[in-house]
């Protein structure tokens, strides 16, 4: 079970956008995730009439590391880890590891 899903709102907690939140758009693979608004690079780009692109420079989100994202407590305002808690019906839940309180899906 992933402890950050799409949708989730995020902060980042190291490299050159620390400090920044934003939400997660996108699960790139297992270990990368795209968050909006964060980790923009500039990227060139050929046009193509055959696709209707025109050329030029654009900025672009990249992927970026789970473990330089946390999940962001509404609650409290600061980051939080995330734990993975089963309840009696068998179904797992994730929880805020500071309170114990189920992350709500937004």
């Amino acid at each position: 079970m992933n402890k950050i899903r799409k949708g989730d709102e995020v902060i980042v907690i190291t490299g050159r956008d620390k400090g920044k939140r934003g939400t997660v758009a996108v699960r790139a693979d297992e270990e990368r995730l795209i968050v909006e608004g964060i980790n923009l690079v500039k990227k060139h780009v050929k046009p193509n009439p055959m696709k209707g692109v025109t050329g030029g420079i654009i900025e672009k989100s990249m992927s970026l590391h789970q473990s330089n994202v946390a999940i962001f407590n509404a609650t409290t305002g600061k980051a939080d880890r995330v734990g993975i808690k089963q309840l009696d019906d068998g179904t797992k839940v994730r929880v805020y590891k500071s309170s114990g309180e189920e992350v709500k899906v937004a």
